[in-house]
Formats: structure tokens, sequence, C-alpha cells
């Protein structure tokens, strides 16, 4: 019986290969893997036809699908791999034409909507993430969803065009609504509000937006803090403010804290020292030292002290200058320090560096008064006249600290505007403050490409070897600022498998298969393999598009290995 069935499968094999198959003259596989001896109908969970050697794996209701809801007409290679080869776009084009992006195989229903989202121009956050899908999208019902602008004024001009508190119109606020409002929010006022531009903390940690903005507009408001406190300034008279001339920048003494206090007044150091030095500590009010409130000008230091004018004199016998009084304690005790007398650092100009060293004549040309502090009214020859770089030509600015301190010989200097010769990015940021590095002491004749500094990199570099397979002067074609590696040159992915599959370690340089010196588009295979041309023929007899040429070898063989995908497609459709 078993001899009879497998008698009349090869008879039905036969006739049907020497007949007209409904499944076209491609088809080049056994009957019998779809087909049984007892008939012709299809059996999808027992044939023995493995559907994952074509381009098309069945999965989800996919697998339980009558062959012909695919194949209608029975030529299997007709059948189309795109979704819309055999389903209707129901979007009208709206959406990307690969179903995949929303739906799986297993069911039209999309669940995962804020995760396709994220992958889009618009990630739902804040309220968008509690929004409906068709209070934007409002053709949705029809299952279209045509692209929509992604600025908020896109979708909320009318919110914009009918706010009274205030009126954004009127105030000609930006249509930019994230400038305000912050895009994670669930409200437009509130938590809802931006206001980072400046921070509402401590003593303006305020519920109330009226009391700064009280004209009623939330525009043009200045940050400082005069602008809003210019009544307290003029009030304070402990001290008094603005007898005294002090700073309307009210942060350089006071925090943000409710009610102006603690306070202190870190500049009084620069004029004589309170919070450092022998005074530190010495001290628990202004009054101490500043006994009349109405006028902080005034200072004592007599007073003070536990000394008497009889125990001062004695002190300061032979001093040349000394007088018994508080304006001449701090005229020779400018720190407070009973040891040295005259501090030039107490003055507006302190000594530093070759300053402490130089000779009073040597500034003082024309006494001590109206003596000029700035750096080019005693140094404009050494400006004019240094060449390595030359400061003239390049313009630089006669603000001589703005590169250099005040040691001696201009040494270490900086060079803050680097960037607006030639950026420091990457790798050469790191560098910043080794001029050497790149200059070599010469910083008129720099060369500013990547050749100019990196030729030995280039010319000694074997893996690959650069020179000799004549690769471009423009390192940033293959590499970055930051690394030599990684580099954007990936023969394996972006090109062809050299360092693994079949190729690897069969080759020594580019020019075995790149024949062409500095075209590395051209390549070839036949040169480089033991192969002729009639065995080539030979091997490939019966195989459909074959040529004999390196463009025909990659393209059946994209991978370097002799069995490919597309060749055991072939085998069944040749």
């Amino acid at each position: 019986m078993r001899e009879l069935s497998l008698i009349i499968i090869f008879l039905i094999t036969f006739f049907v290969r020497n007949s007209d198959s409904p499944h076209g003259n491609d088809l080049d596989i056994s009957c019998s893997e779809c087909h049984t001896s007892e008939g012709w109908k299809v059996d999808i969970k027992n044939i023995s036809f493995n559907h994952d050697i074509t381009n098309f794996e069945l999965t989800g209701v996919h697998e339980q699908t009558d062959c012909k809801n695919c194949h209608p007409t029975l030529v299997f290679n007709e059948a189309p791999i795109e979704c819309a080869g055999c389903h209707t776009d129901m979007h009208n084009q709206s959406v990307s034409s690969d179903c995949g992006s929303c739906h799986t195989t297993n069911s039209w229903l999309v669940n995962n909507i804020i995760q396709i989202h994220r992958k889009g121009r618009f990630p739902l956050v804040g309220a968008h993430l509690t929004a409906d899908c068709y209070e934007c999208h409002i053709s949705a019902s029809t299952l279209d969803f045509t692209p929509l602008g992604i600025n908020c004024y896109d979708c909320h001009f009318t919110d914009y065009n009918s706010a009274k508190d205030p009126d954004h119109v009127a105030s000609g606020f930006s249509i930019n609504c994230i400038e305000c409002h912050e895009v994670n929010a669930f409200s437009w006022s509130g938590a809802g509000i931006n206001h980072s531009f400046f921070p509402l903390t401590q003593g303006h940690d305020i519920n109330n937006c009226a009391e700064c903005h009280t004209t009623g507009s939330f525009s043009g408001l200045s940050p400082q803090c005069i602008t809003c406190h210019e009544s307290d300034y003029q009030e304070a008279a402990i001290p008094n403010h603005t007898e005294l001339g002090f700073s309307t920048e009210c942060t350089e003494c006071h925090t943000t804290n409710p009610g102006w206090k603690p306070a202190e007044f870190r500049n009084h150091d620069v004029l004589f020292p309170i919070y450092s030095g022998e005074h530190n500590g010495e001290w628990s009010d202004c009054m101490d030292c500043h006994p009349n409130t109405s006028n902080y000008s005034e200072f004592t230091c007599i007073s003070c002290h536990e000394h008497n004018q009889g125990d001062m004199d004695e002190e300061h016998n032979g001093i040349s200058g000394y007088v018994y009084s508080s304006t001449a304690c701090l005229a020779c005790h400018p720190t407070g320090s009973e040891d040295g007398a005259f501090n030039h650092n107490s003055t507006n100009f302190p000594l530093t560096g070759a300053h402490i060293t130089t000779q009073c004549a040597e500034c003082h040309t024309e006494g001590y008064a109206g003596t000029p502090m700035d750096c080019a009214s005693c140094h404009t020859n050494d400006f004019t006249g240094t060449t390595n770089p030359g400061h003239l030509s390049l313009g630089l600015s006669t603000n001589c600290s703005l590169c250099h301190t005040t040691e001696p010989g201009w040494a270490p200097a900086s060079f803050d505007i680097h960037n607006e010769y030639y950026q420091l990015n990457g790798a050469h940021q790191l560098i910043a403050n080794n001029c050497f590095e790149c200059h070599e002491g010469n910083y008129n004749q720099t060369p500013n490409t990547c050749f100019g500094c990196h030729a030995d990199d280039y010319n000694s570099t074997t893996d690959p070897n650069h020179l000799s397979a004549q690769f471009g002067t423009d390192c940033l074609f293959c590499h970055n600022e930051s690394a030599w590696e990684p580099s954007t040159f990936d023969h394996d992915n972006q090109y062809f498998p050299i360092y693994s599959g079949k190729h690897r370690g069969e080759w020594s340089s580019c020019t075995d298969c790149h024949t062409i010196p500095g075209d590395f588009s051209s390549f070839s295979c036949i040169d480089c393999h033991e192969h002729n041309q009639s065995e080539m023929d030979d091997e490939h007899s019966g195989v459909s598009g074959y040529a004999y040429n390196s463009l025909a070898c990659l393209s059946c063989h994209p991978d370097g290995s002799e069995k490919t995908m597309f060749r055991r497609i072939n085998n069944i459709y040749k």
C-alpha cells in the first residue's frame, strides 16, 4: 500500500510538471510539500513547506490565514510583501505605509500610542498625555491622521488670542508658549508657569503676581532689584544707602531672604578688612566702628581699642607723620595690622607679580597723584612691539589683563578669545592651556588644517595604511575632534565585511580589492579570487542574472558568502 502511494505521488508530480501548473512555471518545489495523495486540498497545519525561506515570515494572524487570501491567483511569486499590497490604506496616506509602525500581525488595535508618539515629532507629556486623540486630530473619526504642526500656537492660537489675564495680544507676548508655560504641566496657570528666568524663592516666593506686575502687563518688567525695591533703597537709614552712594545692585550685600537680613558688606574688606585679618570676629555691629549711624564715612579706631594717647605716643616715638587720630591710624595701618605702614594694596591698584619688585619711580614718573592704572598707559611699547603674535595686526585689546597676569615676562598667558580665530573643540579643548602643543612657540604660522598638525599621525597609520591607500587628508571625513576612535569608517557594516566572515584574514592591503588608487568606490572581485571565467560560467550554470563581473558578484554575494538569501530564493523561482 505504501508503495502504491509513492507511485501515485510520482505520477501526479510527473504529469503536473509536464503540464501547465496553476502556480506558474517558476515554482520549483515538490507538490508533496503542500499536497497529499488523498487530494489537492491544502491543510496549512500539516504542510511541510517552510514559508520562512521567502521574504515574508508568517506571524500572528498570517499563520492562520488561508493561502488563497494572499495568493488569489495561486501564482505565489505574484503576491506583494508590503502591507499595502493586501490591506487597504484606511488612513488615506496620512501616516506611514508601513502598517508595522503602529500595528502588529496579531491585531489592528493600537494600545501603545504614547510610545508611538515618542518616536515622532511630538512626544506626549503633561496635559497632552490625557488629551483625547480627537481633540488634536479632528479627522481621527475617519482614521485620517494627517500630520499637525508641532508648535504650541498651531493648536492653541485660540487660547492665546482669548487670554485676558494678562491680555497676550495687547501685551505682544511671544506665540512660543513654552517661553512662559511648562510643556509638562496640566494647566496654563499656577504651577504651569515657567518662571525659571527669575526664580521665585525666599522673599520672592509670593502667590500674588500683581505684587511685582503692578501695571497688569507681564512683559517688559526688569529683573534688576532696584526696579521693585527703589523705595526700600531710598528709605534705608542704617546705613543711609543714598548718602553713602551704595550700589543699587542689592545682591552685593543682601540675599533674597525676607526682611533684607542677614546682610553683609563684603566689599568692606576692600576698604578695610573686618571679615578677615586682625578685626575678624572682633566686632558685632557696624556701630562699633561707625558710631554716627547717619554718616558711615566717619569711623573711629582710638575709641574702640584699649589704648590711650600716652601709650600710642610712646609706641610711635620716632615715626614720621604720626598723629593720634583715627584717620592717621588707617593711613599707616590700612589692614588693621600693627605691622607695616603704607600699603599699596589698600589703594585702587594692588601690587602683585612683577609690580612688587618694580621701583616706584618707574610708574610714578610725574609724581604720585594722577598716576594712570590702565595697562596701556605704561605698556604701549610692549603691546606694539610684540610680533609673536602681532598684537597690533590682530587687533587685540590693549587691556593686557585679559590675557596676561602681572607675573614677570608676561607669562603664563591665556587667550580666552581663541575660538574667534580657531574653534577649540573635543580633544583640542583638553590641550587649550598647552599652547606649545600646537604652536611650538610660533603663533603666526600655525596651520589650521587637520593634516597640517597631524601629518605624522596620517603617515604612520598602518591599520589601514593611509599613505599607501591614498586616503584623503581631510581627517574629519572619518574622524571627529574628540578622538581618533571610534571613526566613521566602519567597512564591515557600511560597505562589505572584510574584518569578519569569509574575507577575514584573506587580504593584506586595501589595494587588493580597490585596484584604482584613490578611488575606493571601484573594486574588484574577479581579479582577487583564483577563478577564471569558464569555471565561474560552469558553476553558475542556470543561475538567473549571472554575469562575470565584480558588480554582479557583490549583488548576489553581498556578505561575501557563497550561500546567500538571494540565491536560495532563486533556487525556488528560477
